[in-house]
């Protein structure tokens, strides 16, 4: 009898067990898994098979999973591109990256864990959950790979990936992907990017609702803010930030350029020792209804790209035929300004899913009550 009860306890836990809300914005209709039954890993071995295998699945996170140490450790030399004071990262002497770009650094030695260098293999037809605060990924990010489609990572939390060293990995990465949602995510303590889309085409992405946690003993500008951000690099990318919590950072949050089109709505920048946008060039960015709090310089000079970042409201009813809306405008607190107007570029967005706009005066409560994992 006692078999039959944890049988009948388990199925009932993974029926209840189910993606929260559904994406806006360009990845809306994006399913993951779908109906397939929850599975529970319990082991690093566990977690690496059921995001790399060919089925659909819903995969639930109950626990840590720490990878440290799992792949062995690495000591070398890199080298000192920012300093050698304690704050300040090393970089990684990754195919060569020191001697052909930092040449002039001085060397330093590394020491780092194997495991954070290359993210988990996930493939197409995907949900990985957290369940409550509980699903930690540590040490070890996630790699959505090429041709990969049809992926949902929700109230997970990647932490603790070779902080110190620059090339030392990324928490969550696309390639040459499509439909990606990653929602209710924290991230901490990352060696370079957050989130990083790398130059071949994402195509439609959505990110809502992560906390982007830059606070760490290293960083490039050796001040703890993380320089490292969110690396928008796409040759045709559609992408979607929405009620995302940026904080304490120092650059690249987010870079955008390749060929990429950002529609950044409702999100909190709060406290930036350097710059929040970088935008080259192909970077074609539309930012409402943002709040930007303590950040110095909103985005870096020059801007290469293209920008419509809401100026006033008669400017904002250029959107109206291209989102069927007026735009919202930001708002600022002790920050730079932020009022390019560029609209040759808003046509890109008609007839595709565009996320909803509030006014910017509910988005600090919004964001810090929902933004990160265990907030669902």
């Amino acid at each position: 009898m006692k078999f039959f009860a944890v049988a009948a306890a388990l199925a009932a836990q993974a029926a209840a067990v189910s993606v929260s809300g559904a994406a806006e914005g360009f990845a809306k209709g994006v399913t993951g898994g779908g109906s397939a039954a929850a599975v529970y890993p319990s082991t690093t071995a566990e977690l690496v098979s059921y995001l790399g295998d060919s089925s659909p699945r819903t995969i639930v996170l109950t626990k840590t999973f720490d990878f440290r140490g799992t792949e062995g450790t690495t000591s070398a030399t890199g080298c000192a591109p920012w300093g050698t004071a304690s704050a300040c990262q090393l970089a990684i002497n990754k195919d060569n990256w020191c001697n052909n770009y930092e040449a002039s650094a001085p060397s330093a030695s590394v020491s780092y864990d194997n495991a954070g260098v290359l993210g988990i293999t996930v493939k197409s037809n995907k949900s990985l959950i957290g369940s409550g605060s509980a699903g930690v990924i540590k040490g070890k990010g996630i790699r959505i790979v090429s041709g990969a489609s049809n992926v949902i990572i929700q109230n997970v939390a990647f932490t603790d990936i070779n902080p110190k060293y620059v090339w030392g990995g990324d928490a969550i990465t696309i390639d040459n992907a499509d439909m990606v949602w990653i929602d209710h995510v924290t991230t901490a303590r990352i060696a370079r990017q957050h989130i990083v889309l790398g130059t071949n085409a994402s195509k439609r992405v959505t990110i809502s609702n992560n906390f982007i946690n830059g606070v760490s003993d290293y960083s490039a500008t050796c001040d703890g803010y993380h320089y490292w951000g969110i690396y928008l690099d796409g040759s045709s990318d559609l992408v979607t930030m929405k009620g995302n919590y940026i904080y304490h950072t120092s650059g690249r949050s987010p870079k955008v350029q390749g060929n990429t089109l950002l529609h950044a709505v409702n999100n909190y920048w709060y406290s930036n020792s350097g710059h929040a946008f970088e935008i080259g060039s192909g970077g074609y960015v539309l930012a409402e209804g943002n709040v930007f709090q303590n950040i110095p310089v909103v985005a870096e000079s020059p801007i290469s790209g293209q920008l419509f970042a809401s100026p006033d409201t008669t400017t904002n009813a250029k959107c109206s035929s291209y989102l069927g809306r007026s735009c919202q405008v930001n708002g600022f607190g002790s920050s730079g300004t932020f009022n390019q107007a560029d609209t040759a570029f808003l046509s890109n967005f008609a007839g595709k899913n565009i996320a909803s706009a509030s006014a910017y005066g509910t988005v600090v409560s919004s964001v810090t009550a929902n933004a990160g994992q265990g907030k669902l």
